[in-house]
This record gives structure tokens, C-alpha cells and sequence, in this order.
């Protein structure tokens, strides 16, 4: 008895060393602990050719009136004496066409939504996607968020993204009013789109 009591400091301090090491070491078959980072890939895995840069013109319809409005109403002003209407969101579905006239032929779509974002002066949010129906780019997108100073005779905002042939897409817009009609709300804008894209 007394041996093992002589031997007690040593057997406890080797059982602490093979817990730690027990603890410490992976078992068999575990997963391994890894760092969160991306690994660098060729390019022409996804798809990815030369990058190049497009401009694209076509007009956007904002119909508030009629029976088939193409923005409507989601959220109304935060107050009914706001000069800007401050509040507002007005989701959107306005054709894109070649040409001013409405009857033109289409290109595709812009989807989303603007608001009034601004107390001092017309200035918009605009969040949309141009869903693209047309040629080679049928089903591509391009994605635009920025800001729209509605009364400024050409408001940049930028391309932030795309999808499909617009991968990896990033530029800008500018969007130029054509026409307005006050009392309904209604408007053709002129759009110059440069996009950078592969």
C-alpha cells in the first residue's frame, strides 16, 4: 500500500498528461478543423471568356394610369403634406424597348421597386433588376441600385451585379427623362447602360 501511495503523484500526473492528450488529438475518421477561404479556380470552369465592355440604350415605361398599370402603390407617403412624398414605394414591372413609343418592340423588363428617400428634394431609391427577353440575352440580368434624382436632366446610378451572360457584370446608367405626363405620373426614360461583363 504504501508503494502506491509513493507512486500516487506520478499516476496522476500521467493520467492529466493522456486526458490532454486524448483531447487534443483527432480521432480516427473526425473532421479536421479547416480555415474559411476560397480557393482560386480557372476561370474558364464557369464559363468566363474575355471581359469586355457593352453599352446598351432602351426606354423604360413607368405606367401608373389605366386599367393595366405597370407600377403600383405598395407603401404611401409617411405624410400626406411631404412635397417629395417621402415614403413612397412603388413596385415595378415597365417594359424596356428599343424605342420611346410604348409600341416598339420589347427587350425585357425591369423588375423591382423605387421610393422616395429623400425629405429635401425628389430623390429616389431605385432597386431593379432588367430582366432581359431578347437575342442572346434572353434570361439575363443586370441589377441596378442607386440613387435617382428625379429632376436632374441625366441621373448616374450603378450596375451592381448581373446573371447569366452578365455574370460578374459592374458599371452604370444613366437614365434621361423623354417624357413625363404630370397628371398621371406616367414616363418614358431614355436609359445608356455600360457594363463591364465577359
Amino acid at each position: 500500500m504504501a508503494g502506491i501511495l509513493l507512486h500516487l503523484p506520478n499516476l496522476i500526473t500521467i493520467s492529466i498528461i493522456l486526458i490532454f492528450l486524448a483531447a487534443t488529438t483527432p480521432s480516427i475518421g473526425a473532421d479536421h478543423h479547416h480555415e474559411f477561404e476560397g480557393k482560386p479556380i480557372n476561370r474558364k470552369l464557369i464559363g468566363l471568356k474575355k471581359e469586355k465592355l457593352s453599352h446598351f440604350r432602351f426606354y423604360w415605361h413607368d405606367i401608373l394610369s389605366g386599367n393595366n398599370p405597370t407600377a403600383v402603390q405598395v407603401v404611401p407617403p409617411a405624410s400626406n403634406t411631404s412635397a417629395t412624398a417621402f415614403g413612397l414605394i412603388n413596385m415595378i414591372d415597365d417594359p424596356l424597348t428599343l424605342a420611346p413609343n410604348l409600341t416598339s418592340k420589347m427587350v425585357g423588363r425591369a423588375q423591382g421597386f423605387y421610393a422616395s428617400a429623400s425629405q429635401q428634394d425628389l430623390g429616389l431609391l431605385m432597386v431593379m433588376n432588367f430582366a432581359f427577353s431578347e437575342g442572346k440575352y434572353n434570361g439575363s440580368t443586370l441589377t441596378v441600385l442607386g440613387r435617382n434624382s428625379v429632376f436632374t436632366p441625366v441621373r448616374e446610378m450603378p450596375v451592381i451585379g448581373g446573371s447569366g451572360l452578365f455574370r460578374f457584370a459592374r458599371g452604370y446608367v444613366q437614365a434621361k427623362t423623354h417624357t413625363v405626363d404630370l397628371t398621371t405620373g406616367d414616363a418614358c426614360i431614355e436609359y445608356n447602360v455600360y457594363v463591364m461583363h465577359y
